[in-house]
């Protein structure tokens, strides 16, 4: 697998920075994007109309980036999409690879990630946020999100619409979360998971299993609101 993969995505295991970059000063976009200091633009770009890029920022080649969206300081993207009116905060990562391995006694051997990340229209990322680009899926924040700081979206996520992620939680790779999702700060969720539609996540929950719709939990494990409640007073 690891011949396979350096052989035919070369960048999906060692995830090295993009040396096509250029100064955007030498580039199309000085023309059409309003910009700090110090950005630099990979090849194959594409940033939409009435565009914000902050200082020190790095764009990867290939991405794409539709209109009237704001990009904050100190920021790296690659391997992602990111739709109209999104707004990313200062010091985020997008589109990094994910933490997936083959389990060796000797060697323990990374995978590939060869899916992006896809940020749908009108939503913000918070400051220092990090979100892993898929392993053989993308990883997908639906529209309408908002996401606090330091929030870890980990590879191969789903996120619906019109969620709100407070700061400081973590989901694990390969889990999904429904529309209308509350999710308090410092909570974590476990990686393979289905968590519902309108579905409310207390602060500093642990959720180690599946969410119905409509439910409100809270507690590590996380169980029911009336019961936790209960078993708390």
């Amino acid at each position: 697998m690891a011949n396979v993969t350096k052989e035919f995505y070369p960048n999906s295991i060692t995830d090295d920075f993009d040396n096509s970059v250029k100064d955007i000063d030498k580039t199309t976009f000085k023309k059409k994007v309003k910009y700090g200091k110090n950005i630099l633009i990979g090849k194959n770009v594409k940033i939409g109309k009435n565009c914000l890029i902050g200082h020190n920022t790095i764009i990867e080649k290939n991405v794409s980036i539709g209109s009237n969206c704001s990009i904050g300081s100190n920021v790296i993207i690659r391997n992602t999409i990111v739709k109209d009116n999104v707004s990313i905060l200062d010091g985020c990562v997008i589109g990094k690879k994910g933490f997936g391995f083959f389990p060796n006694k000797n060697n323990n051997i990374r995978y590939p990630h060869i899916g992006i990340v896809i940020i749908n229209e009108n939503s913000e990322i918070g400051c220092g946020s990090t979100i892993d680009r898929g392993s053989l899926s993308n990883t997908v924040i639906g529209k309408n999100v908002f996401l606090d700081n330091q929030i870890h979206i980990a590879h191969n996520n789903k996120i619906g619409n019109n969620c709100i992620i407070a700061g400081q939680v973590g989901m694990a790779g390969s889990s999904s979360l429904g529309d209308n999702v509350m999710i308090g700060g410092q909570a974590g969720i476990s990686g393979h998971l289905k968590i519902g539609n309108n579905v409310h996540i207390g602060g500093g929950s642990g959720v180690i299993n599946n969410i119905e719709d409509n439910s409100k939990v809270m507690g590590y494990p996380a169980k029911n609101l009336r019961d936790f409640i209960r078993e708390n007073r």
